[in-house]
C-alpha cells in the first residue's frame, strides 16, 4: 500500500504531484492511503506524458476543498481513469459525486462572499475589518484571494473556525482561527487579545486556485453590516427531526427521482419567512434552499434593499425538485396544485415551529401555498395583507422570473421592482422590531 502524506487539508500542490507521480508508476487507486499531517512518505520515481483535461482539473481544484475525507481518493480515481483513456459518462458515481462536492463547494463560497460580515477595528492609527464566518468547506484560501483582488486597497482579517486570512494591502497570509464565536462581543475581545501572535505566525501562501468569480462582487468589507457580524443559527430541535423525518416522505410522488428533500434554513426566532417555489438543480444536489442562480440574484436584491438574509428563514412551498431530464440537463417543471397540497404538511410544520410575522410568498407556487387559492402576482404584489388566522402575508415575484427575463433593459427594470418589493418587507420588519402595526 502506497502511503501519501499531505502536508494539511488543502494541500492541492502535495496532491496534484502525488497525483502525476502515481499514475505514471502505474500504481492503481485501490493502492494508496493519503492521509493529512505526519511524516513525509517517499513517492515512488516515474517518468512520462501526463496529460488530462481542462475541465477535469478545475473540477478537481474546485471538490478538493470539500469537507469529504474521501476526496483525495475519489478524485484520484477519475485522474487514474481520464489519463489511462477512459471515457467517463456524465452519469458516472465518481463523476456525479465530484460534481456535487464542487456545486457544495462553490455553494459555500458563494455564502462566503456575501453573508459574512466585518466590523472596523482601530489598529495603530488604521482600520482593520475583522470578520467571522463558519465555513461547511475548506473555502477560505481561495475566497480570500478573491477578496483581496477585489479590494486591494482595504485591510482585512476574516476569522473562522479552521484558520484565518489576513489582508495587510500587499501580502496575504493565513493563521489560526477561532473554533467558537458566540457574539460580536466573543470575537472582538478574542481578536484584540490575540492578534499580535496570529499577524506575527501568519504565514504566506497556499496552493488552492482562486475562488471563481461571480456576477456581482464580494460584499466590500468596508460596508457597514446590517446586523450583527456573528449570527448563530440553529435549528429548533423539532424542526431539526421534521427535516430529518422529511427524508421518509411519500406524501406525493416527486421523492422518487429528486435527490433529497430541502428544508428550509434560518435562525430561531425569525421575524420573517420567505417561501419560494421548490428547490432547483443546484439546491437539489446540495440540500440548501437558494443557493443556485436564483438564490444569488435574491442575496444580491436583500443587501441592496437592506435586509440581512441571515436573519430571515429561506424556504419552499415543495421540498423536492420536480423536472424533466432532457438529456444531461435536468429542466424545471412547474409543481401542480396536488403536490403543492401534500407538501404544505411540511411548510406548516416550519411556520409553527420558526413562528414567523410575517410571510413573504415568491411566485405563484408559493403565494398558492400560502395564501390557499390562485393568485395572480401582478394584482396582488407589492403590500401586506392580514389572513383570517391574523397572518400577514407579503407576495412578490420568484428572483427566478428575472433571470428569465431576455431583454436588459426589462430584466433590469424587474429587479429594481424585486428590490423595491424588498424595501418595503425591510419597512414592514423594521416596524415589527419597533412593535408597531
Amino acid at each position: 500500500m502506497q502511503r501519501v502524506v499531505l502536508k494539511d487539508e488543502l494541500d492541492w500542490q502535495g496532491w496534484r504531484q502525488a497525483a502525476r507521480q502515481l499514475v505514471l508508476a502505474g500504481i492503481e487507486p485501490d493502492g494508496v492511503r493519503w492521509v493529512v499531517g505526519g511524516n513525509p512518505h517517499p513517492l515512488p520515481e516515474a517518468s512520462g506524458s501526463f496529460n488530462l483535461s481542462r475541465s477535469l482539473v478545475e473540477l478537481a481544484g474546485v471538490a478538493f476543498q470539500a469537507r469529504e475525507p474521501e476526496r483525495f481518493g475519489l478524485l484520484y480515481s477519475l485522474v487514474w481513469r481520464a489519463h489511462g483513456g477512459e471515457t467517463i459518462a456524465p452519469d458516472d458515481p465518481d463523476l456525479a459525486l465530484a460534481r456535487r462536492l464542487a456545486l457544495s463547494v462553490r455553494s459555500d463560497a458563494h455564502r462566503m462572499r456575501t453573508n459574512a460580515r466585518f466590523m472596523p477595528v482601530q489598529e495603530d492609527g488604521t482600520v482593520r475589518h475583522v470578520g467571522w464566518f463558519a465555513p461547511q468547506h475548506f473555502v477560505l484560501p481561495a475566497n480570500a484571494q478573491l477578496i483581496a483582488r477585489r479590494f486591494p486597497e482595504l485591510t482585512w482579517s476574516i476569522i473562522t473556525p479552521d484558520g484565518s486570512a489576513h489582508w495587510d494591502g500587499t501580502r496575504l497570509t493565513f493563521g489560526a482561527g477561532l473554533r467558537d464565536a458566540q457574539d460580536d462581543d466573543t470575537l472582538l475581545a478574542w481578536w484584540e487579545a490575540h492578534r499580535g501572535g496570529i499577524l506575527d505566525g501568519a504565514a504566506e501562501g497556499t496552493s488552492v486556485p482562486e475562488a471563481e468569480a461571480v456576477d456581482e462582487a464580494p460584499r466590500p468589507p468596508d460596508r457597514l453590516p446590517l446586523g450583527p457580524v456573528v449570527t448563530v443559527s440553529e435549528l429548533e430541535p423539532a424542526l431539526a427531526r421534521a427535516a430529518k423525518e422529511s427524508w421518509a416522505c411519500r406524501r406525493c410522488h416527486l421523492y422518487e427521482p429528486a435527490t433529497q428533500p430541502v428544508f428550509g434554513e434560518g435562525p430561531l426566532g425569525a421575524s420573517v419567512m420567505f417561501v419560494g417555489e421548490q428547490p432547483g438543480d443546484q439546491e437539489d444536489v446540495i440540500g440548501r434552499p437558494f443557493v443556485g442562480p436564483a438564490g444569488q440574484m435574491m442575496d444580491r436584491a436583500m443587501e441592496e434593499a437592506g435586509i440581512d438574509r441571515r436573519q430571515v428563514y429561506v424556504t419552499n412551498a415543495v421540498k423536492h425538485f420536480k423536472f424533466t431530464p432532457r438529456g444531461k440537463r435536468r429542466i424545471h417543471q412547474t409543481p401542480e396544485a396536488p403536490e403543492i397540497r401534500a407538501c404544505s404538511f411540511w411548510l406548516d410544520v416550519e411556520k409553527t415551529q420558526v413562528r414567523p410575522r410575517l410571510l413573504v410568498a415568491m411566485g405563484g407556487t408559493a403565494a398558492r401555498a400560502v395564501l390557499g387559492r390562485a393568485v395572480s402576482i401582478t394584482r396582488e404584489r407589492g403590500h401586506a395583507m392580514t389572513m383570517e388566522d391574523g397572518q400577514r402575508v407579503f407576495v412578490t415575484v420568484h428572483p427566478s422570473y428575472l433571470l428569465r427575463i431576455p431583454d436588459p433593459a426589462g430584466k433590469a427594470a424587474a429587479y429594481r421592482d424585486f428590490v423595491k418589493d424588498l424595501s418595503a418587507i425591510r419597512v414592514l420588519m423594521q416596524a415589527e422590531a419597533d412593535g408597531g402595526p
